[in-house]
């Protein structure tokens, strides 16, 4: 039997030290709204109940997603499934025109505040289950930002707490404020910055890690080979320097253990580097849990499956060097992460 069986339903793990019960993979909604081009949304709302069907009960938006309209198409889905989703949200981006590459960080306390209610409105809800700094902003003190963040825990407003793409050391001086449950950042075959100093900390506190862009935006799918000349004007991948051009052939030339690890297993490319992924659960000793983005059941359905692929020594060995030889930076702005911070 091929790897591509179907599954039933996921496993389950704990998102964080005392956190929710989640699927092991979640379910990344950014694309249903903008992106990544134009969305069916009758087919990503099926993708939105293939996924409960699946056992994927952690959900992730953002208010920066199409300027809340990410969460506002949510809305209905949560309604519907309240008690067997863990919604999750964030703030921290805030975006001036509907140009997505014109935004800036803030982490101010008024800003958390008036974020959380614009949220809660949104999405439907009374409480948030969990809550995201999106991005770190260095001028604001995190004894500030998390302060804010704990005030929301303590008037009910939010269960618990998640920050993304921040180092080691600001993940331990953001939990000596109140604990973190999950830490949110790129992780994948293309992309290994967190394992620096951020993977080590959130093994040390019981903090999940929870990857975004574990497909590495499509691109180790095989979805495109050059966003420049495959993808659609306002799909923002085509800013991104290492899907065109050059840097895309480069790459591309990477993923030829990918294919060869999937053929030899009858797996997709994709299902390959959701489980390589998924498996830095045991090599680091925390919990893991990415979530892909798709707006197609037959796609949720696939990469779900991958969470019961277990690769061997000698495959892992295969996939390795990978990350070594990307070519081009995740962003056209690295100051938009943590990478400039690690020092």
């Amino acid at each position: 039997m091929t790897e591509r069986k179907k599954i039933e339903r996921i496993e389950q793990a704990e998102l964080g030290r005392g956190g929710p019960l989640v699927g092991v993979q979640g379910l990344g909604c950014m694309g249903m709204s903008e992106w990544y081009g134009r969305t069916d949304e009758t087919a990503a709302r099926a993708t939105l109940e293939a996924a409960l069907a699946a056992g994927v009960t952690l959900f992730d938006t953002a208010d920066v997603y199409g300027r809340g309209a990410n969460e506002e198409f949510l809305a209905p889905f949560v309604a519907a499934h309240r008690d067997e989703i863990t919604l999750a949200t964030k703030f921290a981006i805030e975006r001036t025109d509907d140009d997505p590459r014109n935004r800036r960080i803030r982490n101010d306390r008024a800003y958390v505040r008036s974020c959380v209610e614009g949220s809660l409105r949104r999405l439907g809800v009374d409480v948030i289950d969990l809550y995201y700094m999106h991005r770190r902003d260095p001028a604001v003190p995190l004894a500030e930002s998390v302060g804010a963040m704990a005030e929301l825990v303590q008037e009910g407003k939010v269960r618990h707490l998640g920050l993304s793409e921040v180092t080691g050391a600001e993940l331990r001086e953001a939990y000596a404020v109140h604990p973190i449950a999950a830490l949110q950042s790129e992780w994948s075959l293309f992309s290994r910055d967190v394992e620096r100093s951020a993977v080590g900390a959130a093994a040390e506190l019981g903090v999940a890690f929870v990857p975004y862009s574990p497909l590495g935006r499509g691109f180790l799918a095989g979805a495109f080979a050059d966003a420049a000349a495959e993808l659609s004007e306002g799909d923002f991948r085509r800013a991104q320097p290492r899907f065109s051009g050059d840097n895309a052939k480069a790459n591309a030339d990477l993923l030829a253990p990918v294919r060869e690890v999937a053929a030899g297993r009858g797996a997709s490319a994709a299902q390959i580097a959701l489980a390589w992924v998924q498996q830095r659960a045991e090599v680091h000793g925390l919990t893991v849990i990415p979530i892909p983005g798709t707006r197609r059941p037959a796609r949720l359905r696939e990469n779900a499956a991958a969470t019961g692929i277990t690769l061997t020594g000698a495959e892992l060995a295969l996939l390795e060097p990978i990350a070594a030889g990307v070519a081009g930076d995740r962003y056209p702005d690295m100051a938009f992460t943590s990478v400039p911070r690690e020092a």
